[in-house]
């Protein structure tokens, strides 16, 4: 793999601080759904790790595996995408340094997944996804914003989290 820029351990644990944020929030999602199933909550707990100054190792990968075959696996939409977010928690300490738009998912998706929760539970409604992209517009840190920059925008998408993570992507890029 060839890299287009660098990423310093520093900034990939600026977004995988972000992600596991995100990711945090949902897991009761989860949880709930699948209560004997601690895949995700693993997978946040390695990325916890890495964030707090631990070596990336095989603990995200396996683990970040581990959430996102509990997603697939997963009873609920809201489940599958609580799932997936922990997942991407743990993978963000691998998150490579290639100026694909691809790339911006494993940045933005879980804070996407995070406002379409929101909106599934609060009976489809928009406003709900548009107060969780909100709040992860105002946690995104300069040096996060500088990381997302180096990738070209979001590709759009027909589901919803895709487009979602486009409007979170697109407002963050515009941000002072």
């Amino acid at each position: 793999m060839t890299s287009d820029f660098e990423l310093s351990m520093d900034e990939l644990r600026i977004v995988a601080r972000y992600v596991t944020e995100a990711a945090q929030d949902v897991l009761p999602v989860f949880e709930a759904a699948h209560p004997g199933d601690a895949r995700p909550r693993a997978a946040v707990a390695a990325a916890r790790e890495f964030v707090g100054g631990a070596p990336r190792t095989r603990l995200q990968r396996l683990t970040s595996t581990d959430a996102h075959r509990a997603a697939r696996e997963a009873a609920t939409e809201p489940a599958r995408l609580a799932a997936q977010a922990a997942g991407d928690a743990a993978s963000a300490a691998y998150l490579h340094p290639i100026a694909k738009a691809h790339q911006v998912g494993h940045i933005l998706r879980a804070a996407a997944n995070a406002a379409r929760i929101a909106e599934i539970e609060a009976g489809e409604a928009p406003e709900a996804a548009a107060g969780v992209l909100e709040a992860a517009r105002e946690r995104a840190a300069p040096a996060l914003i500088d990381v997302l920059c180096r990738y070209p925008p979001a590709p759009g998408g027909r589901s919803r989290p895709a487009r979602l993570m486009a409007a979170l992507d697109a407002s963050l890029r515009r941000a002072p």
